[in-house]
C-alpha cells in the first residue's frame, strides 16, 4: 500500500509524538508498505491558518500519490480547510494521528476558543482517526462527535534496553543515599518542571537529587527561567540539567534512579511514564489527560492536579522518607509494565486498521 504522512518539522524531532510517528513509519515499511513522509516547515499558529488559502502551499502537495494519507494532527492549522481540496485531489481517505488536542492544553480563554474551533473544523475534514489513548479519543469525540472510524493504539514502552531484576530494584531502593528523581521531557512550560522544582524546594535538601533529561533548546526563555529558579532557590548542587540523551544513556539513567516525576499540565498519553515503569520506577504525573490510563494512584505512582505543588511535595516527601513504600511501588510499577501492549502489538493494530479501512 502507498501511504503518505504529513508532519511539521522533522520526523527525527525528540518528543513522544514524533517517536510514535517514527516507529509507525518504520513498522509500516517493515510490513511492505511504501511510506512517503512530507515534512513541512513548522509555522507560527496564525501563519499556519493562512496556508489553507495559499496557492503556493498547495503546490508543495502536488506530487502526493497515495492510497491512504496520514497526518499528524499537529498540522491541523494548515489543513483545517485545505483537507477538503486534498481529499478531492487524492481520492483517498485522510486519517489523523492524534496524540493530544491543542485545545485540551491550558490556554487563556480566547486562544482556547480559537483552537477548539480550528481543531473541530479539522477533525470534521478527515475520514478516520488514530488515537494514542482513551483520553485522547474522549477529547476528540467531545469536540467533533463520534462518527468517524478510529483505532486506539497506545504507545509501547519497550524500545529501550532493559535488564533490571526485582533483586536489583530492591538493592537500588534500599541502599543509603538521596532519593534519585528523574524528569524526562523537553523543557517547555507544559511539562511543568518549574512546578516540580517548587515542590522539591520545600523538602530537605540532603534527601533528594534531581536529574533532568530533555531538550534545552526548544524554548530558550523557559530554560533560562528554570536556571534562574534553580539558582535563586539554592538548588544548584541538587539539580543536573543534562539535555537530550540517546537511548543507551537514557536507559542507564533510568536503571540507577528511584522515581520518575513529570507533572505535566496535560499529556495525551505519556510514553515516558511507561518506559520508566519498565525499570521499576513509580511515576508522578498529572491527573489531566492520559497518564491515568497508565498509573494507578497510590499503587505504582501518584496523580496530582496540574500545578498542585502541595500535593506534589507531599507525595515526594512520602517516598523520600519511606523506602518500604518506594520498594512496593517500584515492584508494582514493573508488574504494571509487564502487562502493557508492546510497540509491535499497537503498531500492528494500526497496520490492520489502515489496510481494512472503510470510511
Amino acid at each position: 500500500m502507498k501511504i503518505g504522512l504529513i508532519i511539521y518539522g522533522s520526523l527525527e524531532t525528540i518528543s513522544g509524538g514524533f517517536l510514535y510517528d517514527r516507529l509507525l513509519v518504520k513498522h509500516l515499511r517493515s510490513r511492505g508498505d511504501r511510506v512517503e513522509v512530507v515534512s513541512l516547515p513548522w509555522p507560527p499558529y496564525g501563519r499556519g491558518l493562512l496556508d489553507n488559502f495559499s496557492p503556493a502551499f498547495r503546490q508543495r502537495l502536488e506530487g502526493l500519490d497515495c492510497e491512504v494519507l496520514l497526518q499528524d494532527e499537529l498540522i491541523h492549522p494548515s489543513f483545517f480547510r485545505l483537507n477538503r481540496w486534498l481529499r478531492r485531489k487524492l481520492k483517498c481517505p485522510i486519517i489523523a494521528i492524534v496524540h493530544h488536542l491543542r485545545a485540551s492544553e491550558a490556554h487563556p480563554p480566547w486562544p482556547k476558543r480559537l483552537y477548539r474551533w480550528v481543531e473541530g473544523r479539522y477533525l470534521h475534514a478527515v475520514d478516520g482517526l488514530i488515537c494514542v489513548s482513551r483520553a485522547t479519543k474522549g477529547d476528540v469525540e467531545k469536540l467533533a462527535g463520534n462518527g468517524l472510524p478510529l483505532v486506539v493504539a497506545p504507545p509501547g514502552g519497550d524500545r529501550l534496553p532493559r535488564s533490571v531484576s526485582q533483586k536489583q530494584i530492591a538493592a537500588r531502593t534500599l541502599a543509603p543515599g538521596p532519593l534519585e528523581i528523574i524528569f524526562i521531557a523537553n523543557l517547555i512550560p507544559r511539562k511543568e518542571l518549574h512546578t516540580l522544582l517548587t515542590a522539591l524546594a520545600a523538602l530537605p535538601r540532603a534527601g533528594w537529587r534531581l536529574t533532568v533529561a530533555g531538550s534545552l533548546t526548544m524554548d530558550a526563555p523557559y530554560v533560562e527561567a528554570i536556571r534562574r529558579q534553580v539558582e535563586h532557590a539554592g538548588l544548584t548542587p541538587r539539580v543536573d540539567l543534562l539535555g537530550t540523551l540517546g537511548s543507551n544513556d537514557l536507559a542507564a539513567l533510568l536503571a540507577r534512579s528511584h522515581l520518575l516525576a513529570v507533572p505535566s499540565s496535560y499529556e495525551g498519553f505519556g510514553i515516558v511514564y511507561l518506559e520508566g515503569m519498565g525499570f521499576g520506577l513509580p511515576a508522578i504525573a498529572s491527573s489531566a489527560g492520559g497518564a491515568k490510563e497508565i498509573i494507578t494512584h497510590g499503587l505504582d505512582g501518584f496523580l496530582v492536579e496540574p500545578g498542585d505543588t502541595a500535593a506534589l511535595a507531599r507525595h515526594l516527601g512520602d517516598l523520600l522518607t519511606d523506602r518500604g513504600l518506594l520498594l512496593r511501588m517500584s515492584l508494582a510499577a514493573q508488574a504494571n509494565f509487564a502487562r502493557r501492549p508492546t510497540w509491535e502489538e499497537s503498531l500492528s493494530s494500526i497496520h490492520g486498521f489502515l489496510h481494512n479501512f472503510k470510511a
